[in-house]
């Protein structure tokens, strides 16, 4: 039930089978490498049915490897014991690794693909496949040899397996011993040989020259299980476990290739077994399962290479005569009682999460599939865990020097595009670091040149980085640091930029002013007296805040210090770069308390300083926790974002319009050079000429001077006419040699005119163009005064209005509190004097009641009495007259002083205008109503009385009647009262006027 049976044969005179003897799937399980004994490597692509022969080594490979971090490249052991590294596009052999005295049988790659272990039987040894070079190797005694040496899948743990059934896990990242397997049961006679691990790294499975398989718990490093198979099964060749895509890593399908050549998959939980592939006629050599769980190739005892699909081989439900099981469960206790033997037949072919007893192992796997979730965000390319690299580093505070870059590319999460990187490359240098030499002069030329491509990259990747003066400060660091690698080099700086240098070029080309007032609240919040005392003399954030960032603090650091403060940066949140920078300046507060001049402020931020950097991480830290959520730089810097694989992320975040004007000054300036240097050159080659040109006049003259001296010679007996105008021909080409002599030299002075009045042409310019930046900004200043002073005025006068109106409700208040206190009082004292008479009036009726009935016995007693109590009534009228005359007076006093400040009240609402009146009104019309009822009520009340009056009079007249002189006595009295009632009632009218 194979897809594809794959056979190499030669036909010729004397026909033969080429035997394969490995075979490896890649990591995404689609494509298929197998060697054969003559050394031909062949790639099957199993999507696109087809095949390559991608290289001929010349001789038998002993192990295979096709899951590297490069997808096109793969490792092959030969036979000569050397390992070597090709390319299966290129087919070049990308490296040669030597250093094993015997035959390779493994070869194991990391989850990242960047590290290889091989094994042989006396070493195992350790390579960087970035580097290919050996980083470790192991070596053990002859007597013990090594059987595998391998990684656990999904982990940083190395597995080591020995010859004499010893199994250590050691830690990669430190190589130390994490734990050793117990020693197997008593009684177990079982010699480890192969061994398998789940893709989870919990189960591992050894077999050996036995039927019994020993299933081993990695997490709690005891024997889970001893699995027996069949008695055919005398011995185990290979084990290899069926991965699938649903069961989070938890393989329950294994496959045994025993001593008779058959591949069997049973389930290890359920015990069944679900299929089979082989047979003793076409045994199997060897197999390998793709990691997809879709493929199983095996390599067969005749040579060939059989391709099998899992499903098929499901469905068809194949298997061999029903064998029986034993299995054994061990527990911690070791007695006969805690041991569990169950003998299962095989049955239908079935996948262990469609078995009935699905429930369970459903519910583990999504706990797994949720943890899994839960740590994706903490899982790093190259196989990494950030929490426990965050442990690592709490614990050491520094990751080891060997592995530093290793964790900081993963941390980092370069994506090595390095078809992007070499299109930056190529653009050559960029103009604004053509000179970088000059104002970075380093005696390294290596170096320089690092720098100054990592630089042109950079600004070719953005154009602000040309612009910006500090880039070279910043990236310097890691130009040192990864020197020999510029792809890491450039990677490493932009993700620096992009994630540590948030917001720093918002306000370009000022410093980052909205970063430092960021680190200035973290500062206030946490060392307030530190900040008082650096605002005390007038040092800002960008001389104590600023230094430490533009330079990453290489220039305050050491190199191991400056390393290991990194170390924590990249582990963290970018929030944290800025965290630390404040925990050093807390840190600091000593000696920056006794400094109190801004030179000494400006130098201790640009030198060395004598600072244990331990305490400054550990007090980052501090901060971090610490500091509250609103002051918190985690609120504003995004999360960590790594660049984008294939090409770098477009990066913008600057005032596009300042950048491109600087750009545009500084090609005009160039422009200028050009043409300022292009004239200079016109000037040197017409002085030339005008030198040239007089050499040849002056060689004319001599050889005229010759010619006129030989003609003197040969005509001395020329006539004196001839000798006038020989002299006058001598002074004519005189003048003509002084008039040439003053042309060129009047040519050359309006020449150097010329270039000189241009010069004052573009100097002036620029002078027009400064004064006229200088007006434009004193301009601003001026407005932006006047501003703030017409701001000041209306500030004063909503301030003296509000003051005003204030007054005027103050005034308000108290004339209405004034009016409202002499109303009270009068109706309380209408009301007291009414209660008063109405008291009395009760009196006298109880009295005359009293008297009537006692009259004839109490006679003479109650005209003593009478003459008493009137006496007394008229002391206390005449005392109560006096008093209420009093009153009245001062009633009256309140009165006039009231109608004063209502004169003046209305004077005052008067000048307010008319947006009173209306109101004004309104209330008057509410105090007429009040007014009306108060008059209401005073006659209604006035009526009682006088009803009440009348009645007291009848009563008096009709005791009279009845005795003469009692009646006499009481209707004075009563009269009285009610002379006095009236009097009162008249004269208390409260009077109220607007």
């Amino acid at each position: 039930p194979f897809i594809v049976n794959i056979i190499h044969s030669v036909k010729g005179y004397h026909s033969k089978t080429i035997h394969f003897l490995n075979v490896a799937f890649d990591s995404s399980g689609d494509s298929l490498l197998a060697g054969d004994h003559q050394g031909n490597i062949y790639v099957f692509d199993l999507n696109g049915n087809r095949f390559n022969l991608v290289q001929r080594t010349m001789q038998a490979c002993t192990a295979l490897a096709f899951n590297l971090h490069r997808k096109t490249e793969f490792l092959v052991a030969l036979a000569d014991y050397s390992i070597k590294c090709f390319d299966t596009e290129t087919k070049e052999l990308v490296s040669w690794m030597k250093g094993h005295d015997s035959s390779v049988s493994s070869i194991s790659v990391h989850g990242s693909g960047r590290y290889a272990i091989t094994t042989s039987t006396d070493t195992a040894q350790l390579w960087d496949l970035d580097t290919f070079q050996r980083k470790r190797k192991l070596n053990v005694r002859q007597s013990v040899g090594i059987q595998k040496v391998f990684f656990l899948p999904l982990s940083n743990t190395i597995l080591s397996c020995f010859k004499d059934n010893s199994v250590f896990a050691w830690e990669f990242d430190t190589l130390h011993c994490k734990y050793r397997l117990p020693t197997p049961v008593e009684g177990s006679v079982l010699l480890y040989k192969v061994f398998a691990v789940t893709r989870d790294g919990q189960i591992f499975v050894a077999g050996g020259k036995s039927n019994h398989l020993h299933l081993w718990c990695l997490q709690t490093k005891q024997l889970k299980r001893i699995i027996q198979m069949p008695a055919k099964v005398r011995a185990v060749r290979h084990l290899e476990f069926l991965p699938d895509s649903f069961d989070g890593g938890s393989n329950q399908v294994l496959g045994v290739l025993s001593q008779d050549n058959i591949m069997r998959f049973i389930n290890i939980e359920t015990c069944k077994l679900l299929f089979y592939i082989g047979s003793h006629e076409e045994g199997i050599s060897t197999a390998a399962v793709s990691s997809n769980g879709r493929y199983i190739a095996s390599v067969m005892e005749n040579g060939s290479l059989n391709l099998y699909s899992v499903q098929a081989l499901v469905q068809e439900g194949n298997k061999p005569p029903p064998p029986m099981f034993k299995v054994k469960d061990w527990s911690k206790c070791t007695s006969e009682e805690n041991k569990q033997a169950m003998r299962v037949t095989s049955g239908r072919s079935e996948w262990p999460w469609k078995s009935k007893g699905s429930k369970i192992q459903t519910r583990l796997l999504k706990l797994q599939v949720n943890s899994s979730l839960e740590n994706k965000e903490n899982e790093l390319p190259g196989g990494l865990n950030k929490k426990r690299l965050q442990a690592l580093l709490k614990g050491f505070g520094e990751y080891p020097a060997k592995y530093r870059m290793f964790v900081w590319r993963s941390l980092l999460q370069l994506p090595e595009n390095h078809l992007a990187f070499s299109s930056l490359i190529d653009k050559g240098t960029h103009s604004a670091f053509v000179n970088i030499q000059n104002e970075y002069p380093i005696k390294s030329r290596k170096l320089l040149r690092v720098l100054q491509r990592t630089l042109s990259a950079l600004a070719h990747w953005s154009d602000i980085f040309a612009e910006t003066p500090y880039i070279p400060l910043l990236a310097f660091p890691f130009v040192k640091l990864f020197q020999n690698n510029q792809l890491i080099c450039f990677e490493v700086v932009a993700t620096v930029v992009v994630n540590f240098c948030q917001h720093w070029f918002e306000y370009f080309p000022n410093p980052p002013v909205n970063v430092l007032s960021m680190m200035e609240n973290v500062l206030a919040h946490h060392d307030k007296e530190l900040l008082q005392h650096l605002i005390k003399y007038k040092v800002t954030s960008q001389v104590y805040a600023w230094p430490l960032l533009e330079t990453l603090f290489s220039e305050v650091l050491t190199r191991e210090e400056w390393l290991k403060v990194f170390d924590n940066i990249f582990s963290n949140h970018p929030s944290y770069f800025l965290m630390i920078a404040v925990a050093y300046i807390i840190c600091s507060r000593a000696p920056l308390l006794h400094c109190n001049q801004t030179a000494d402020f400006e130098y201790f931020f640009h030198h060395r300083n004598n600072l244990d950097i331990n305490v400054v991480i550990k007090k980052a830290y501090h901060l971090m926790e610490a500091t509250p959520l609103d002051t918190h730089p985690q609120r504003v810097l995004d999360d960590f974002i790594p660049l984008t694989k294939g090409q770098y992320p477009v990066f913008n975040k600057y005032p596009t319009f300042v950048v491109d004007y600087q750009t545009q000054e500084r090609e005009r300036i160039r422009q200028d050079e050009i043409e300022y240097l292009r004239e200079r050159q016109l000037a040197h080659e017409l002085e030339a000429k005008a030198q040239e040109r007089k050499a040849e006049d002056e060689a004319w003259y001599r050889k005229q001077e010759l010619l006129r001296e030989a003609e003197e010679q040969r005509r001395k007996m020329l006539l004196e006419e001839e000798e006038k105008l020989a002299e006058q021909k001598q002074r004519l080409a005189a003048v003509k040699r002084e008039l040439k002599v003053k042309e060129l030299q009047f040519l050359d002075a309006s020449r150097r005119r010329f270039l000189k009045y241009q010069q004052d042409q573009r100097q002036m310019e620029l002078k027009r163009l400064d004064d006229e930046i200088a007006r434009k900004a004193s301009m601003r200043e001026q407005e932006t005064a006047a501003t703030v002073q017409d701001v000041e005025v209306r500030r004063l006068e909503l301030e003296s209005q509000r003051q005003l109106f204030e007054q005027h409700l103050i005034k308000d208040q108290e004339a209405v509190t004034k009016e409202v206190k002499e109303e009270v009082d009068a109706h309380r004292r209408k009301v007291d004097l009414e209660d008063h008479l109405v008291q009395r009036l009760m009196e006298i009726e109880r009295e005359e009641k009293q008297k009537v009935a006692e009259e004839n016995l109490t006679k003479a007693e109650q005209k003593r009495v009478d003459t008493d109590w009137r006496l007394q009534a008229l002391h206390k009228l005449r005392h109560d007259d006096q008093n209420r005359e009093k009153h009245y007076e001062e009633i009256a006093k309140i009165l006039h002083d009231n109608r004063v400040k209502e004169a003046e009240l209305l004077k005052t609402m008067r000048e307010a205008g008319g947006k009173k009146w209306e109101e004004v009104r309104q209330k008057k019309a509410q105090l007429e109503e009040e007014q009306k009822a108060a008059a209401a009520a005073d006659e209604h009340r006035k009526q009682f009385l006088e009803d009440r009056m009348n009645d007291a009079l009848e009563l008096a007249e009709k005791l009279q009647r009845e005795d003469g002189y009692f009646g006499e006595g009481i209707d004075n009295t009563v009269l009285l009262c009610h002379v006095g009632m009236k009097h009162s009632a008249t004269e208390y009218k409260p009077s109220v006027q607007y």
